[in-house]
This record gives C-alpha cells, structure tokens and sequence, in this order.
C-alpha cells in the first residue's frame, strides 16, 4: 500500500441513516481487510504466526462465512451447508479466489439489508429475538476485530501498516 493508497481510505463520513450508517462502515471495514491481501504471495497469504493457526487468507476466508450466513442464511433464509468456522484452507482457496468470494459476499449483504423495510425485524432463522439491527452491529463488531488482526498479521509478514 502506497500512502496514496491510504489518504482515499478514510473513515466514513456521517451519513443519513442507521442502516446506511452501519452500511458505510461495514463497507469500510470489509475494504480494510481486503486491502491487506494486496501485492501479497500465497505463500504469504497462508504463513502461520501463532498458535491458533490464524493466516490472513484464513480470517478473510472466516468473514465471507459470517456475513453468508448472518445475512444470507439468518437474514435471508437461503439453505446451505458448510464446515467448520471458515478458518481452514483448502488447497484451491487462493488470494484472488478468497478476496472475490468476499466482495461477492459483501455486495449480497448491501443488496439484502437494503431491501429489508425494518431494522427492527427478527431475523426470520433463529431463535432469541436477533433483529437486522443487531445482526448489522454484530458484523461490524466481528469484520473491526479481525481487522485488527490482519493489520497484525500484515505487519508480521512484511512491515506494512496502515488500513
């Protein structure tokens, strides 16, 4: 990332709206995350620095899954299967693949919610009373924590910081 790079990516302004608000900085969180998979080697992309076998490919790999099934599944009621919490690699998971399923997965979220007439909807899957409102918080809540991971995990591999 150039500085140039980093001086577009400012935190959202004030925007009109709770939904459109949790939207702006969700979109700006996932765009944080993303940009810490640019210019980096699969090699670099899958390297294990703690215990926890954490990769940066892997956290973005685990971010596309919670927003597919929040929105998509609890939201949106669509039917699907998977393993595991998103973390583990598969050998055809690669730095494009990954960060495509990603966009593709944000893009389905912005379309979802912005057809949702109420925030304060429950979440049709589910039990305990969950509302779009909490969902959206939760996946801003989750996409800033492990985007405090990457920026880590991206300093660890090549000293490059920044969002």
């Amino acid at each position: 990332m150039t500085p140039t790079d980093r001086a577009d990516h400012n935190v959202p302004a004030i925007v009109s709206g709770e939904r459109d608000t949790l939207l702006a900085f969700l979109g700006y969180l996932r765009t944080s995350v993303d940009r810490k998979l640019v210019d980096l080697s699969e090699h670099d992309a899958r390297r294990r620095f703690v215990v926890s076998d954490t990769t940066l490919l892997g956290v973005v790999k685990h971010l596309t899954l919670v927003e597919v099934y929040w929105v998509q599944r609890r939201l949106a009621g669509a039917d699907m299967t998977w393993s595991g919490d998103g973390f583990d690699l598969e050998p055809t998971d690669t730095v494009p693949s990954v960060r495509r399923a990603y966009a593709e997965a944000g893009q389905r979220t912005d379309e979802i919610v912005a057809d949702c007439p109420d925030l304060d909807q429950p979440l049709p899957r589910g039990r305990h009373g969950l509302t779009v409102r909490w969902m959206l918080a939760h996946l801003v809540e989750e996409t800033a924590r492990h985007a405090g991971h990457v920026d880590i995990l991206r300093e660890l591999v090549d000293g490059e910081t920044g969002r």
